[in-house]
């Protein structure tokens, strides 16, 4: 039963920094998002040290600080981005249009809430069940640790280059590879996450939680793609140099050749 306490705790948690959706409904997704992981991550590190969950090991620790170092990076990229880059604002603006009904954004706060503590599930699993560190725990934090360090260079990239040519979409460096290296970077970090609660799930509902969490997640990155390949193609779609560049090189994961989200002309 106290699993489920703390799991509703880190629910709890979650909403609180979600509140700020009801401001802009965008933020349930952003914002909230990457400050929800960080929150979680953070109250997980305090209930081992308060002893909760027994002697911990360095790896546990290790773990929830990638998830604060992961969701302070995202969420304070994104407020800096938005307060200084008066294009981003109007882009940001066009891209999700009108404001939604409130109870539409309440269905949205509640949602995000589950998905969040859901993602960061495998983690809490291997501390409700008193699973030590592994080898596997270790691999999956490598994963992770590459794909923040993936994110934030991408991240850093873009903007150098959108600085450079306003007018064109980021093609050098790591875009010269995958066309969303920053979505790319978010699946890798999930993917660590994942991977290192393979050995200490405990029954269905906790192999269920994990599963379906990690498969939304790369669902709405893939998403998340589609949608910016369209506003790509409406912006940039007559324009050779874009063209070249979006038929040969991978949109989200490299080497694998898919090309495109959206069926084109």
């Amino acid at each position: 039963m106290w699993n489920w306490t703390h799991l509703g705790i880190f629910f709890a948690l979650s909403l609180l920094v979600c509140l700020c959706g009801f401001k802009k409904y965008v933020y349930f997704m952003s914002i909230g998002y990457g400050f929800s992981v960080a929150v979680i991550g953070a109250a997980m590190a305090v209930m081992g040290l308060m002893g909760i969950y027994g002697t911990l090991s360095l790896a546990h620790y290790v773990q929830f600080a990638l998830f604060v170092i992961y969701g302070f990076r995202l969420s304070g990229f994104l407020l800096i981005r938005e307060i200084k880059n008066a294009a981003y604002r109007k882009t940001l603006a066009e891209a999700t249009g009108s404001e939604v009904p409130v109870f539409v954004k309440f269905f949205m706060w509640l949602t995000m809430g589950v998905l969040y503590v859901a993602q960061t599930s495998g983690v809490a699993f291997r501390l409700f069940n008193e699973a030590g560190s592994s080898a596997i725990q270790w691999v999956g934090i490598a994963i992770s640790a590459f794909g923040i360090i993936l994110e934030a260079i991408a991240d850093k990239q873009k903007s150098a280059q959108k600085a450079k040519r306003p007018d064109m979409v980021a093609m050098e460096q790591l875009y010269k590879i995958v066309r969303c290296p920053n979505y790319f970077g978010e699946i890798l970090f999930w993917t660590g996450v994942t991977v290192s609660c393979l050995d200490c799930l405990v029954g269905i509902g906790q192999w269920i939680t994990v599963i379906i969490a990690y498969i939304l997640i790369v669902f709405i990155m893939f998403n998340g793609a589609q949608r910016l390949e369209k506003r790509q193609m409406a912006r940039y779609g007559n324009n050779p140099e874009y063209k070249a560049y979006a038929d040969k090189t991978p949109i989200i994961i490299p080497l694998l050749p898919v090309y495109h989200l959206n069926k084109q002309n």
